[in-house]
């Protein structure tokens, strides 16, 4: 994902020569083009994520379309004032992009875990969330945001991520994008976790279980429009993320399932739990310990399914 950020990022800055890039001290070769036709747009601000915050916002409010780019957790987490005094407060357009997020860089251990940031950001007025499944909606992602006059934040994963989508979809901020429809169980994964929600409706689909998927790319805004239609229509919604539970993806959409009740179906949301990993491990190591790889999805689903029919 991160290498299609950096090849979407320069095709964009050949047109736009408002776009600068602030990286906090990573990314140095993966931006080797991007640094070598545009040097006097790139900055690396080092291991000082706050600054480069005031840096981007103060930007903005010359006129560029500044970037932001360092590991999630730092990103975010770290500089979370600035973010929301600096840009959001000012309502400028900076573009933050977290890499590695969720549990993208597991095995370095807490420090590099990013669980709360949905939560955090989507939290701040006037900011867009957004979490590609992929590697192709993460070039939609950068592509939709760079039109965008608000604050956005890119939550990626790494790299080596499959690549769901066989063709490119229709990409559009605020709605998600249909890859399966049932009638049974209904699947809306956000972030990298898209591969693992394919992969689990396949097995439930082995279960004689009729299966629809969607890839929800933006948290904030939700698309309203289709939860009301997937909640009227499917027995069971599950929400998917690496991410908690707790003010997350899942969260959102039942908090707009509290304000827009009664439905048919009920929610299922899959997350991290609310506590820390101490192990450290790959990041399937990590899915499987919070019980958010795609066994665990179907377990689960199956579960409340089994009892909502019965």
């Amino acid at each position: 994902m991160r290498n299609a950020f950096a090849a979407e990022l320069t095709a964009l800055a050949q047109t736009d020569p408002r776009i600068v890039l602030l990286s906090g001290d990573i990314g140095n070769r993966l931006f080797n083009e991007f640094k070598e036709r545009f040097p006097a747009r790139f900055f690396n601000c080092g291991v000082a994520e706050a600054n480069m915050t005031s840096m981007a916002a103060g930007m903005a409010l010359s006129g560029l379309r500044p970037i932001t780019y360092t590991i999630a957790p730092f990103v975010t987490t770290r500089c979370l004032e600035q973010i929301r005094v600096d840009i959001c407060y000012h309502h400028v357009p900076v573009t933050i992009v977290g890499v590695g997020a969720g549990l993208s860089y597991a095995g370095l251990g807490a420090t590099h875990h990013s669980c709360e940031d949905i939560g955090f950001l989507r939290m701040l007025p006037g900011m867009t969330v957004i979490c590609p499944g992929d590697s192709v909606e993460t070039r939609l992602a950068l592509h939709s945001a760079m039109k965008q006059d608000n604050p956005v934040y890119i939550r990626i994963g790494k790299k080596g991520e499959p690549v769901v989508h066989d063709e490119e979809p229709e990409f559009t901020i605020g709605k998600a994008i249909s890859l399966r429809k049932g009638n049974d169980i209904c699947l809306l994964s956000t972030g990298n976790m898209l591969p693992e929600a394919a992969q689990a409706a396949d097995l439930l689909e082995t279960k004689n279980c009729s299966i629809g998927l969607y890839s929800f790319h933006t948290v904030k805004p939700l698309d309203e429009e289709l939860l009301t239609d997937v909640f009227d229509r499917y027995k069971i919604v599950v929400t998917i993320e690496e991410h908690s539970r707790l003010g997350g993806f899942g969260s959102a959409v039942s908090e707009w399932l509290t304000d827009y009740a009664p439905h048919k179906a009920r929610l299922l949301r899959i997350g991290s739990f609310d506590e820390f990993m101490h192990q450290a491990g790959s990041q399937s190591f990590a899915r499987k310990f919070y019980e958010i790889n795609a066994e665990a999805i179907v377990d689960k689903t199956l579960s409340l399914y089994k009892e909502t029919i019965c």
